[in-house]
């Protein structure tokens, strides 16, 4: 059987513009305005807009925003980017009983037809993917449109939506430095160009005063309404459940089913820009989406499949696709708090792409992970090789060593493992391409 006879539809389009087409970003919006006008304006054919900007964060915030809608009974399209193993993950359509991926058939369709209106022109396929989002959305129908930037935000291809409900920039940190700047206030200046005049702003925790300071000054320039985490809503644990509180009260609600810390914030953020867009979101409804939300890729428990099965017995893993030092840190928190409930030696089988800041990644863990199985990312073009991955998990201080593959490294765990211990916590992460392809041969893709 040909690898090309086992292609989705959709895939195949795909790969055509892909062959066709340069890879990367144009950071200006004329080709896709350009575009869009062809396809007939799609983008200003929506329901309300949740667009989410933000170096980490994005996609929990688009999962949480996803899951509080739905659980008010609300139909959403959901846009996020990049996907794990199938083009499809990226198109959510809204359905009863909560959205679907869209179907092969559908998703070929549409690409094609946002192909042919371009013409051949000279665009990324990046472009023509956010047309393909913005037409599937306008042709189906559901209550609001939960959209996540590609990069950056003035200038990424989603940005062409003139009045969203409202704009939510999460966590702002360095990150794709060599398209939008290397300091924290360049990077949340682009992040602040999704701030639509007069249009609701909700801002996530920020680490950085200056993040926070940047973005709010964009926002009051423009005359956009603003609410900021810390200030005028926020989250935390209490009596192990989850206070949220902002002008109206306060909601009890249960701790996130997404692990970490981190997620108390993400939640937050979510709940105050869903309020903010307007919708009216009751306690049962807050309830019930803590205990339903699911991220694939993002401190995703594997509990079966076909990797699961070559690790010591026993052994708990952990998938997460986050791949800077921002990630890595509340990655690591997450791991430590795992391990006050229960304590087990952590393991990391880390692969990572040359554009990010691996030592950086590699130092949240250092006094916390016995040994890390560096491996190659063969998903990607811009894959480090495992030999020199091992050596900056050295730099930062870590025992490592390089392996061939992550089923490679779970089985050498295996048949070395010490029936004396209790089994190990095993992090695979640094990529989403890893994550991805980890999903992928796992036999667990999202769905």
């Amino acid at each position: 059987m040909s690898a090309h006879s086992t292609q989705s539809l959709a895939e195949r389009e795909i790969d055509r513009l892909l062959a066709f087409h340069p890879k990367g970003f144009d950071l200006s919006l004329d080709r896709i305005t350009r575009l869009l006008d062809r396809l007939g304006n799609p983008h200003l054919r929506l329901p309300p807009v949740i667009h989410i900007a933000g170096t980490n964060g994005k996609g929990s915030a688009a999962a949480f925003s996803r899951a509080l809608l739905e659980a008010e009974g609300l139909g959403v399209h959901v846009h996020t980017s990049p996907h794990l193993v199938n083009w499809h993950e990226r198109y959510r359509l809204a359905a009863p009983g909560g959205g679907r991926l869209v179907a092969d058939e559908v998703l070929a369709d549409a690409v094609a037809r946002v192909a042919a209106a371009n013409r051949g022109e000279t665009i990324t396929v990046f472009e023509i993917l956010t047309a393909v989002t913005f037409l599937l959305f306008s042709e189906h129908p559901a209550d609001a449109v939960v959209l996540e930037v590609g990069l950056g935000g003035r200038f990424d291809a989603t940005n062409v939506i003139p009045d969203p409900a409202v704009s939510l920039i999460m966590p702002v940190s360095l990150d794709h430095e060599a398209y939008l700047g290397d300091r924290v206030e360049l990077i949340a200046a682009e992040k602040a160009g999704i701030i639509k005049a007069g249009r609701p702003v909700v801002v996530g925790q920020q680490e950085s005063p200056t993040a926070l300071e940047v973005i709010v000054g964009v926002a009051d320039r423009l005359g956009s309404p603003v609410s900021a985490y810390g200030q005028d809503f926020m989250a935390f644990e209490e009596n192990g459940r989850l206070v949220y509180q902002d002008e109206e009260g306060l909601m009890d609600l249960p701790l996130p089913r997404l692990p970490g810390r981190h997620q108390f914030a993400n939640a937050a953020a979510a709940l105050a820009a869903v309020k903010a867009a307007g919708f009216d979101i009751g306690h049962d409804a807050a309830e019930q989406a803590m205990t339903s939300v699911a991220w694939p890729g993002r401190m995703q428990r594997l509990t079966h499949g076909r990797l699961v099965d070559l690790a010591p017995a026993g052994a708990e893993i952990w998938l997460d696709g986050g791949h800077n030092p921002g990630a890595g840190i509340v990655v690591a928190e997450a791991l430590t708090e795992q391990e006050e409930r229960q304590p087990r030696p952590l393991f990391l089988i880390s692969g990572m792409i040359n554009t990010k800041d691996q030592s950086g990644y590699f130092r949240a863990f250092k006094g916390i992970a016995r040994h890390v199985f560096a491996v190659p990312v063969s998903a990607s073009d811009a894959g480090v090789p495992n030999e020199e991955l091992a050596a900056r998990a050295g730099e930062a201080g870590l025992s490592a060593e390089p392996v061939n593959s992550v089923a490679n490294a779970l089985m050498l765990l295996r048949d070395t493992w010490d029936q004396r211990e209790p089994p190990p916590r095993i992090l695979i992460g640094g990529s989403l391409y890893l994550a991805g392809a980890v999903l992928a041969e796992n036999g667990t893709p999202p769905t």
